[in-house]
C-alpha cells in the first residue's frame, strides 16, 4: 500500500510540475495587445478607382453593337445612325485592394506599387473612418513600393520606423492589414529567414515569415515586439491562392532608401555592374580554386558596361562587394543595387585561383535591363578532328564574334555520345573558355581538350542564345 501511495505522490508531483511548466510557457508568450493599440491608428486601407469607357452610353436606340463588326459594316452603320456626343468615361466604384501605413505627420503613406498600379484615383481610409483622396508622389515597380500623400488638415498618427538589419530568424513579428477587406486584422508569427531572393525580384532581399498574409494585407506594416515597422508585407508563396505558411516582406531599410529618393526625385536609381552571374556549386568551386562554394560567378559582362570598363572578366568569382561578403550569387544584386550610381566600389574576386581586389565605378541600372538573346552562329569553317569531349567545333568569323558580342570562342557543330553530350552541349553553342583557358580558335580548343586532367572538376563557359553560363564535368581515366 505504501508503494502505491508513493507512486500517487510522485505522479501528482509530475502533474504539478507539468502545470507549472505550461503556465511558465504561457507567461513567456508575447502579449500583442498594447502594441496593436499603439500602432493600429497609423495603419490605413487603400482603395482605387479606374475610369473605363462606357460603350452603352455611346449607342442610340436601334443601333447594333458595333464592336464585333468588320470595319466595312461598322462604317455603314455609323453613317446611317445619328451620332451622340462623346460621354464621359464611366467610373468603377472604389475597390479595396490593400493596406498601407502613415510614416509622417504631414501625410506621407507607404504601400505596395501593385496595390495602386493602373489607378486613376487613390483613396486612403483612416482609422477614424475618414476617407481621403491621395496623391501619388512616386512609385518603384522594381521594389514594389509606392509613396502617397494625403492632406488630413492636422497631425496624423505615425508608425515607428525600425531597422530591418537588426532582425534575427526566430524573432516574433506581427502584421496589421485588411485581408479580404477585413480592416485592422492582426496576425502574428516569427521571422523564418532573411535575404530571400524571389523569381523576377532581384533587388529586394525579402524577409520571410510565417505570419498569415492574404489578399488585402499587401502594403501593410510588419512590426517587431518593440512596435517598430521592420518590413512591408508584399508577397506570399501559394499553390491555392491563400496563405500556406510562406509570406515575404520588403525590409524597411530598403523601403526608406526608396522613400527618400521618391520624395526627392520622384524615381529611384540603383547601382549596376552589367554582368550575368550564376551560383557557384561544389564542382565550380573546385574548378576555380575555392575552398568551398561561395560568391557570384561572372558568366558574361556587357560590352562597355561598368564591370567591363572596370576590369572584371567572365570567369571571375566575386567574393566581396564594398566589404560585404557575397555568399550566394543572389547577394550581389542586393549589394550593388543599394549603391549610388557613380560611386567607386572595391570588388574582391577570385581569378586564376588567386584573390585580387579591383576598383571600379558603379553604373546606373537602365530602365530596360533585359539581356537581348541572339541566335546561334551559322558555322561554315572546317570542323575540328575528334577529341575527348566528343564534339565537333568550328571557327567563328569576325562578323559572328561581333554579332554575338564575344572576343573569342568556337561554335559547336556536332555533338556525339560522350562527355559533351552528357553535360548538355548542343549544336550552335559557343565555347569561349575551357578549364579556365580562353578558347580563341579550333586549335586552342583541341590542345586544351588533349590536356584536360582526369578525375577533377573541369569548367566550361558556354553561350547559348546570347546568354552565357558555366558548366562542369569530369573525365574518367
Amino acid at each position: 500500500m505504501l508503494s502505491v501511495q508513493r507512486w500517487v505522490v510522485v505522479a501528482f508531483g509530475i502533474l504539478v510540475l507539468g502545470w507549472q511548466s505550461a503556465a511558465m510557457a504561457a507567461r513567456g508568450l508575447p502579449d500583442f495587445t498594447e502594441l496593436v493599440e499603439d500602432a493600429a491608428p497609423a495603419v490605413v486601407n487603400i482603395s482605387t478607382r479606374q475610369n473605363i469607357p462606357d460603350r452603352a452610353s455611346r449607342m442610340v436606340p436601334g443601333m447594333p453593337d458595333l464592336e464585333g463588326l468588320p470595319p466595312l459594316f461598322r462604317e455603314f452603320f455609323e453613317r446611317g445612325f445619328p451620332q451622340t456626343p462623346q460621354q464621359a468615361p464611366r467610373q468603377r466604384q472604389p475597390q479595396s485592394l490593400g493596406s498601407g501605413f502613415i510614416i509622417s505627420r504631414d501625410g506621407y503613406v507607404l504601400t505596395n506599387n501593385h496595390v495602386i498600379a493602373d489607378a486613376d484615383e487613390i483613396f486612403v481610409r483612416l482609422s477614424d473612418r475618414r476617407e481621403l483622396q491621395a496623391e501619388l508622389v512616386g512609385a518603384d515597380p522594381r521594389s514594389d513600393l509606392a509613396l502617397l500623400k494625403i492632406d488630413a488638415g492636422g497631425d496624423l498618427p505615425v508608425v515607428k520606423i525600425g531597422k530591418s538589419a537588426d532582425l534575427k530568424a526566430g524573432e516574433w513579428v506581427l502584421a496589421i492589414g485588411s485581408p479580404f477587406g477585413f480592416d485592422y486584422s492582426v496576425t502574428a508569427g516569427i521571422v523564418s529567414a532573411k535575404g530571400r531572393s524571389l523569381p523576377n525580384e532581384s533587388y529586394v532581399p525579402f524577409i520571410q515569415t510565417d505570419v498569415a498574409i492574404n489578399p488585402g494585407n499587401s502594403g501593410g506594416p510588419l512590426f517587431n515586439l518593440d512596435g517598430e515597422v521592420i518590413g512591408i508585407n508584399s508577397q506570399i508563396f501559394t499553390r491555392s491562392g491563400g496563405f500556406m505558411g510562406l509570406s515575404f516582406a520588403i525590409p524597411m531599410d530598403v523601403a526608406m532608401d526608396v522613400v527618400e529618393q521618391l520624395k526627392r526625385d520622384g524615381s529611384v536609381q540603383r547601382g549596376w555592374l552589367g554582368v550575368v552571374i550564376q551560383e557557384v556549386n561544389k564542382d565550380l568551386a573546385e574548378s576555380f580554386g575555392l575552398p568551398r562554394p561561395a560568391g557570384a560567378l561572372i558568366a558574361q559582362t556587357q560590352p562597355d558596361g561598368p564591370a567591363d570598363r572596370g576590369g572584371l572578366q567572365a570567369g571571375d568569382v566575386i567574393l566581396q562587394f564594398n566589404g560585404q561578403d557575397i555568399v550566394m550569387s543572389s547577394d550581389l544584386p542586393h549589394a550593388v543595387g543599394r549603391v549610388r550610381p557613380g560611386t567607386e566600389a572595391n570588388v574582391v574576386v577570385m581569378r586564376d585561383k588567386k584573390r585580387r581586389t579591383i576598383k571600379l565605378t558603379v553604373g546606373a541600372l537602365p530602365d530596360d535591363d533585359s539581356i537581348a538573346a541572339s541566335g546561334g552562329p551559322a558555322p561554315g569553317a572546317p570542323a575540328a578532328a575528334d577529341n575527348r569531349l566528343g564534339v565537333t567545333v568550328v571557327e567563328l568569323s569576325d562578323e559572328q564574334k561581333q554579332s554575338l558580342d564575344v572576343r573569342a570562342g568556337v561554335a559547336v557543330r556536332e555533338v556525339r555520345p560522350g562527355p559533351g553530350a552528357m553535360v548538355g552541349l548542343r549544336p550552335g553553342d559557343i565555347i569561349t573558355n575551357l578549364d579556365n583557358k580562353v578558347i580563341d580558335s579550333v586549335s586552342a580548343f583541341e590542345q586544351t581538350a588533349k590536356e584536360l586532367p582526369n578525375n577533377r572538376s573541369i569548367s566550361m563557359r558556354v553561350i547559348r542564345q546570347g546568354r552565357a553560363s558555366y558548366i562542369t564535368f569530369r573525365l574518367a581515366e
